[in-house]
């Protein structure tokens, strides 16, 4: 049996576990990568068209440099789509983190976005924490049916986590995304992150359904589990444009660590909310797992900090960089400067583009 029990708060991995951590290590590499391949196709559209994503442009599609990117985060996905099957969230989310370094250092080497030692530092306190969260993870639960996985959709605890995720999704859309969504960061990313612990749950009942489909017990007769699959697909694409909005409007390097802090933090609690991940286990293993969460979202945290970066305004004549200081990256608060000599040479083809 792969559920919880005596063995959830031993230290020993399930063959699925394993299964489940290599998938998620296999899907940061590709995720992380993504993100500097398509926001490199981002900026080649926005020279080309003069018109940014982040202010409603859509010429980034027809770039071939973004689809690239943009079929690397799919291969990306589908592994991380296999690693919840086999691996409960609270194990596989965490170790989303390593996309964040692979993010960090390419945008250090490819765009030139720097990453400061303490940025290391938090590199390497990611690495840490998704250690210690791996050898305490809780084993899977051995689920049968679809029908289970919808029972614990609709329990009236994790009903309540959905209406309040929708309330907040809507709220942010519809009000603050125009007023502020060009100017604080987490505007974009809380909406991506809110419907990223949605899709996630939906992603491991779909992955699930398949996985016992495939091993002799159909579970495409089942209702459930078509609305399950179109709930990862609006979530998915709700993602996929708000995505694309914040990395074209902010420093990658600071995009994928927010990100990454709020979707891991709503999604495991989503998950221990809808599946009960923690029961079985012992208080020791649980108090492990916290910690080694708390490391991982200080070292993203570090990662943030510790690193510049830039804000496009609705001119694009000129680069604004926000203040170093957390509360003013937060509150949005815009510092114009003169531009950094290193942008690179997609920005200055498109600065010329605007002197002309």
């Amino acid at each position: 049996m792969g559920g919880g029990g005596e063995g959830a708060s031993g230290p020993e991995l399930s063959t699925d576990n394993v299964k489940g951590i290599v998938l998620a290590l296999l899907s940061s590499g590709f995720i992380g990568a993504s993100f500097i391949i398509k926001k490199k196709g981002l900026r080649r559209a926005a020279v080309a068209s003069g018109v940014r994503a982040g202010v409603g442009g859509y010429s980034y599609l027809m770039e071939p440099l973004w689809w690239v990117g943009m079929i690397t985060m799919i291969v990306g996905e589908v592994a991380n789509f296999v690693a919840y099957a086999f691996a409960p969230a609270v194990l596989v989310t965490p170790l989303g983190a390593l996309s964040i370094i692979v993010s960090a250092v390419l945008a250090h080497f490819i765009l030139n976005e720097r990453l400061h030692a303490l940025g290391v530092l938090g590199c390497v306190m990611c690495i840490a924490g998704s250690v210690v969260i791996v050898i305490h993870a809780p084993q899977e639960q051995e689920i049968t049916s679809v029908r289970e996985i919808w029972n614990m959709a609709t329990q009236p605890a994790f009903l309540l986590y959905v209406a309040s995720v929708i309330v907040i999704v809507f709220v942010l859309v519809f009000y603050f995304s125009p007023l502020y969504g060009q100017s604080n960061v987490l505007i974009y990313t809380a909406i991506c992150s809110l419907m990223g612990s949605l899709s996630v749950m939906s992603v491991k009942a779909l992955g699930t359904s398949l996985k016992l489909t495939f091993e002799g017990t159909n579970q495409l007769i089942y209702p459930e589990t078509w609305f399950f699959m179109l709930v990862v697909a609006t979530c998915v694409l709700t993602q996929m444009n708000y995505l694309n909005k914040a990395l074209d409007t902010f420093n990658t390097a600071i995009v994928s660590p927010i990100y990454y802090v709020m979707f891991t933090t709503l999604t495991i609690l989503a998950s221990v909310i809808m599946f009960k991940d923690w029961s079985g286990q012992s208080p020791g293993s649980i108090i492990s797992e916290i910690c080694g969460l708390i490391v991982v979202l200080s070292g993203t945290i570090l990662l943030h900090v510790t690193k510049d970066y830039e804000r496009i305004p609705q001119s694009r004549s000129v680069y604004a960089p926000l203040s170093p200081s957390l509360t003013t990256r937060l509150n949005g608060e815009l510092l114009k400067h003169i531009e950094d000599e290193k942008n690179s040479d997609e920005e200055k083809a498109l600065r010329r583009q605007e002197m002309y």
